[in-house]
């Protein structure tokens, strides 16, 4: 266990080390920090530091950088994240706020985060799974064809055209429509199903051919989905020099949705917000800052940042999670 003296002397390495990405020599600490101790002292409490693998020394004569170890130790401790200003919590919500789709949502939820965080941002999209049925609608498009949408709660909109064996007019298909939405509204898509199977009786027998049709669009839209979609933006920070040597890595990383969403990690509470260091990420030099957002208080996917161990985590951890916060509010909202 390190004392408070050589904890905080870790923290003033990890701090000037993110600034400068120049190696932190004990003098400078002395000078930048006020540590009320000579610089002899600072440099036993670094071997002590090193000793136990929290910083290391790049090269003979350079001062110490943080190691995973370090980071990690660091991150642990921290007391907290760094608040957004009332100034930064009105842009988001603003610009987060004019979006008119999940589409939207999404693509401007990358934007910012990349922009706030000056890193790589990533977004999952809300899972189908995880979704309650808000609205059904259908829309005679022709006498024996008609447009279902699906409407839930996160945002999602599934749209297929269903080809009707018989004709069909107004007053049924708004019958259909009303059946629908009065057996399905606010249940879990993965619930919702076994609902459709049992609604043949609530048909009039004249006008089951054109529901059967309906309802077998219906339930292949309502089906579990496997595929898990996320996007990413900000790649352009990848010129940082710290991804030096594992950009490659990173690159394959974004290629693959699978990697995405194990770095990203599995969905938790809402509240939940995970760092990743290094080694942790299975990619050398990379660090994931991620939080899961809510629709209607249940978490439903999962957002975040990949950047380099040299970050600044108390920042990007609070854009993260302030954006994750607002993100779920509009989908709660929409």
């Amino acid at each position: 266990m390190l004392d408070e003296r050589k904890l905080a002397v870790l923290r003033a390495i990890v701090e000037d080390y993110v600034f400068t990405i120049e190696p932190v020599g004990s003098k400078s600490l002395v000078d930048r920090h006020g540590l009320d101790v000579s610089p002899a002292t600072i440099r036993n409490d670094m071997a002590v530091l090193e000793e136990q693998g929290f910083i290391a020394q790049p090269h003979t004569s350079a001062g110490r950088v943080p190691t995973d170890k370090g980071y990690r130790l660091f991150v642990d401790r921290l007391s907290s994240v760094k608040p957004m200003s009332a100034a930064e919590r009105r842009a988001i919500e603003t610009f987060l706020a004019g979006a008119y789709s999940l589409d939207e949502v999404v693509d401007r939820t990358v934007r910012l985060l990349a922009q706030l965080t000056r890193q790589v941002a990533v977004v999952q999209y809300p899972l189908l799974s995880q979704s309650r049925v808000r609205h059904i609608e259908l829309v005679s498009l022709s006498p024996r064809r008609v447009l279902l949408i699906l409407i839930t709660d996160t945002g999602r909109v599934e749209q297929d055209v269903v080809e009707l064996p018989e004709d069909a007019d107004n007053e049924s298909v708004s019958h259909l429509r009303a059946v629908l939405n009065a057996c399905l509204d606010g249940h879990k898509l993965t619930d919702a199903a076994n609902t459709v199977a049992g609604l043949a009786d609530r048909i009039a027998v004249a006008e089951r051919p054109n529901a059967s049709a309906v309802f077998s669009v219906l339930l292949d839209s309502l089906a579990e989905r496997h595929e898990e979609r996320v996007v990413f933006g900000g790649t352009a920070n990848l010129a940082a020099p710290d991804f030096a040597n594992g950009l490659r890595d990173v690159l394959e990383a974004l290629e693959e949705q699978v990697v995405l969403m194990r770095l990203l990690g599995e969905s938790a509470s809402p509240s939940a917000l995970t760092v990743r260091i290094g080694a942790e990420t299975g990619l050398e030099g990379t660090s994931v800052v991620a939080a899961a957002y809510d629709a209607g208080g249940q978490a439903v996917a999962r957002l975040g940042v990949l950047g380099p161990t040299r970050m600044d985590y108390p920042g990007t951890m609070g854009a993260v999670r302030a954006v994750a916060r607002y993100v779920g509010r509009i989908l709660g909202e929409s």
